[in-house]
């Protein structure tokens, strides 16, 4: 069981299924309906392969975890070796590559460019900070996309709740460079927090979280999305991306960021399931 803890926090399998429902929702606002084939191979898909590239992540940055004191990691802790992770990066990115071979062509070409670029940042992308960071916002995003594409209908909903997720992503990752600009000396990686201060990148990353607020209004100009069951999940998504905003712009410590980064998590889950449930 301890290993499979381990494999867990390594892999961020949390995460993994939350792009899973990305893609799912992708599906779903597409097609206005579930297609039970789509969303089963497009979340498992999402979940495999973002499960590979935080594995390799871990392996590359194990040096920075390790002057970060991040004890969430299982490589800092002990609890596996590098090898492990790449052991578990293999296990979870062939299948993620043939199940995104049994929805398609396309869609394996699709997922191979994602995932590729994904590996690129844990081996070096990382290092040129905001890019760094705009690819990881750009794999918030990604789920969304493929799901439209994949389902035939890349629509405008599907657009507007793609730049809301990249904006967020962006805004989170500028926010984890306050938490990791201690450690990310030892691979020089030029952070807004790290090259600009821990103020400049507070208040970069609380008007990334408003801008997203303000974008989930404009789907209400879709007549479908004017309805209580989008209005109510998506007010609880603003509100909790608000009071960050807030808790940002009034200063944060490092140890404050971990919380922050779970809340505005939930905070776009809830935002998802707006999205679907305003599909219906």
């Amino acid at each position: 069981m301890d290993k499979i803890r381990a494999v867990w926090s390594l892999t961020r399998l949390e995460h993994g299924f939350i792009y899973g429902l990305g893609v799912v929702a992708g599906v779903f606002i597409s097609l206005g309906y579930l297609d039970l084939r789509l969303s089963v191979l497009g979340f498992l898909t999402a979940l495999f392969l973002q499960a590979s590239a935080f594995a390799l992540n871990d392996y590359f940055d194990y040096e920075v975890d390790l002057a970060n004191r991040r004890y969430d990691r299982p490589l800092v802790r002990g609890e596996l070796k590098r090898d492990d992770a790449l052991r578990v990066f293999s296990i979870f990115a062939i299948p993620g590559f043939f199940v995104a071979y049994l929805i398609s062509l396309h869609a394996l070409v699709l997922a191979v460019l994602i995932t590729l670029v994904g590996y690129i940042y844990d081996i070096r992308l990382k290092e040129y900070g905001l890019a760094g960071n705009a690819y990881i916002a750009f794999s918030m995003s990604a789920p969304f996309l493929f799901g439209g594409i994949v389902a035939g209908n890349l629509n405008s909903v599907i657009i507007i709740l793609s730049v809301i997720a990249f904006i967020s992503g962006l805004a989170r990752e500028i926010m984890k460079g306050i938490e990791d600009v201690e450690g990310d000396v030892l691979r020089n990686v030029k952070s807004v927090a790290r090259i600009y201060g821990i103020e400049t990148a507070s208040k970069i990353s609380a008007l990334l979280f408003s801008i997203a607020v303000t974008l989930s209004f404009i789907v209400m100009l879709v007549p479908e999305y004017l309805d209580p069951k989008y209005i109510f999940p998506v007010l609880i998504t603003d509100c909790m991306l608000a009071k960050t905003s807030l808790e940002l712009l009034r200063g944060v410590e490092k140890t404050d960021i971990k919380k922050l980064r779970k809340e505005t998590m939930y905070a776009l889950s809830i935002g998802i399931l707006a999205f679907i449930f305003g599909s219906m």
